[in-house]
């Protein structure tokens, strides 16, 4: 089990770098959400969502599908990112997904 916890911190540890956010921000609790929230471009406020019941899990499908998006991936990964998340996150981590600029993001529509 404590290899899978550590696997898992250092696939979002990477996930963290590849967007050019600090690492070290995975494993620092609510600030992780609130980093992100700065990846997923949306409002740092959303945190506050995060700890209403119901609307946490709205909010947590969001944030996976935008981050999946901002990866280059589409629905079906983001499917993969909420159902088996011990699969999908070091897939994203580990992998040759590159984090993707608002910009060039927009392009891909």
């Amino acid at each position: 089990m404590l290899v899978l916890v550590v696997v898992m911190i250092v696939a979002l540890w990477k996930i963290f770098i590849k967007a050019n956010q600090p690492g070290w921000a995975a494993i620092v609790p609510i600030y992780n959400v609130v980093i992100m929230l700065r990846i997923v471009q949306k409002p740092t406020w959303w945190v506050i969502l995060t700890f209403i019941p119901f609307v946490n899990i709205i909010i947590g499908f969001i944030i996976t599908y935008e981050l999946a998006k901002i990866f280059g991936k589409r629905i079906g990964f983001t499917i993969g990112l909420i159902l088996l998340p011990i699969i999908f996150i070091p897939i994203l981590g580990f992998g040759k997904a590159t984090y993707m600029s608002p910009a060039d993001n927009l392009s891909n529509l």
